[in-house]
């Protein structure tokens, strides 16, 4: 496998953290049910790539997301592979924290947001009411030694309420901070986001004391911006990028939500920037192309389409 020239630039980390999303995040808008068998290979094919930190699934009501309705199942297939603080599922209540403990995962995430009309969509409540339902979550997870990650949702822009307010984004994420959550990842849920607004949004956030090393980037790729807005929250300090392997991923509850980054994009920009990461990308394709096959589609991602057609002409 071909792969970039490393030419590194000033002002980027030594390494990043890749937080993997797509057996949460990247299949739960699917339409078709992915087997839990399929979902728990692709967890163990993903960590096999090295990705060390993998999202696995969600403790939501199967009316919410039916498509992750078998959470305890696959974590009871994934057994101490599913487990532990690089393991972290997604929890919307008590009940969802409930089960987590039930399954004895050590990380869970929250997922707040920005905007009102979003907050009352993906959860039922005023942004108020959600963080007030997160407060014993957090509480409760800490108290059991669970590492948590707050999401906030909506950061860049809003399908229903347009231009979303750096300050308003701020006052949310500081709010679920000051709940005790370990870190925040701040998502540009329709990828409307561009690299100025990104340096703005973080800027504002170390004003207020929320500093790069507690933070992470999650981009969409709708306009095609999500790895320009990573290079420039690398240039900022942050070291913790969320991806999702094939570009998987999208939003029940807002249909303008496309893919989330690719994990073979990220790799290979960082692989050409002299930035680890850990992963494998030859490994990484393979699970890629693998769980294209079983989803019955090619994968979004750029680098697998290019790197598959790359080994098509060299086989011929």
């Amino acid at each position: 496998m071909s792969l970039p020239t490393t030419v590194s630039m000033d002002g980027l980390p030594e390494r990043i953290t890749i937080y993997e999303v797509g057996a949460r995040d990247g299949l739960q808008n699917e339409k078709a049910v992915v087997p839990t068998e399929v979902k728990a290979e692709f967890v163990r094919r993903l960590l096999a790539s090295g990705l060390e930190t993998v999202e696995t699934t969600s403790f939501v009501p199967p009316s919410w997301i039916p498509q992750l309705a078998d959470a305890p199942a696959l974590l009871e297939q994934l057994g101490e592979a599913g487990t532990g603080v690089r393991r972290p599922v997604l929890v919307p209540n008590e009940r969802g924290l409930d089960n987590a403990l039930a399954a004895g995962v050590g990380a869970i995430a929250i997922f707040g947001s920005a905007t009102e009309t979003f907050a009352r969509k993906n959860l039922n409540r005023s942004v108020e009411e959600s963080i007030a339902m997160f407060t014993p979550v957090v509480e409760r997870a800490r108290e059991a030694g669970m590492w948590v990650r707050a999401y906030v949702s909506m950061c860049f822009g809003d399908p229903w309420e347009g231009e979303v307010p750096v300050e308003q984004v701020v006052d949310v994420s500081k709010r679920l901070m000051d709940l005790g959550c370990d870190q925040l990842s701040i998502g540009d849920t329709i990828g409307v986001g561009t690299a100025g607004h990104v340096v703005r949004l973080l800027d504002a956030l170390q004003d207020k004391g929320i500093g790069v090393e507690s933070t992470a980037v999650h981009f969409h790729d709708t306009y095609g911006q999500a790895l320009s807005n990573t290079i420039a929250a690398l240039q900022q300090g942050i070291t913790v990028v969320d991806a999702s392997t094939g570009g998987l991923g999208g939003c029940p509850y807002a249909k303008s939500a496309t893919g989330n980054l690719a994990t073979e994009d990220l790799v290979w920009a960082c692989e050409g920037l002299g930035i680890e990461t850990g992963v494998n990308l030859s490994t990484l394709v393979e699970t890629s192309t693998w769980m294209a096959t079983q989803l019955g589609r090619p994968s979004p991602s750029r680098v697998v389409r290019a790197l598959a057609q790359t080994d098509s002409k060299e086989n011929a």
